[in-house]
């Protein structure tokens, strides 16, 4: 099924992490608001994660994978023990989200399918607009070299949410 929500991608490399989404929340094919938040500093501000999916349903896994980060500072340990509790937990398996964490070493992509999903180029990408991003960050980390991280994140949604429908331009962009 295709995806109908927002747009959050990230980029780790060189020991610097930049995560951004879009603000748009729709309700089937009407927008409610432009300006939400979907990225988040946890542990303390050592990783930053962004959700895409249901709101309440993202926010709660937010709050169970900063309880796995407070446990033991590890992102991918962290990010295991969340995917196995979401997929085997009768209530969370009903959530409706996806996770991107991020840390100055690690880009993941934690699903209710159990998937814990680290990409070869360090970039994580969510949503509806998250092809687009993805191509568009790719192209930029190739060859937009004068470009910051911050930047390459920031170009990347604004091509995404003029080619999607579902991700708009005021975007929150967060960085370590």
């Amino acid at each position: 099924m295709k995806s109908h929500t927002t747009t959050i991608l990230g980029i780790v490399r060189d020991g610097k992490a930049v995560i951004g989404g879009d603000g748009q929340v729709t309700l089937g094919d009407m927008v409610i608001k432009h300006k939400s938040k979907k990225v988040r500093f946890l542990a303390n501000g050592k990783v930053i994660v962004g959700f895409a999916g249901a709101a309440a349903d993202g926010m709660a896994l937010l709050s169970r994978f900063e309880e796995k980060l407070t446990e033991r500072h590890d992102l991918l340990w962290a990010s295991v023990e969340l995917a196995k509790e979401w997929r085997t937990d009768r209530i969370l398996r009903r959530l409706e989200a996806q996770l991107a964490a991020i840390d100055t070493d690690k880009a993941l992509i934690i699903t209710g399918a159990g998937d814990v999903l680290e990409p070869d180029d360090g970039i994580v990408a969510l949503g509806a607009g998250s092809g687009y991003a993805m191509a568009a960050a790719r192209a930029l980390l190739e060859y937009g070299k004068k470009m910051s991280l911050r930047q390459i994140v920031e170009r990347s949604l604004a091509i995404a949410s003029q080619i999607c429908i579902y991700t708009n331009s005021d975007f929150t962009i967060l960085e370590l």
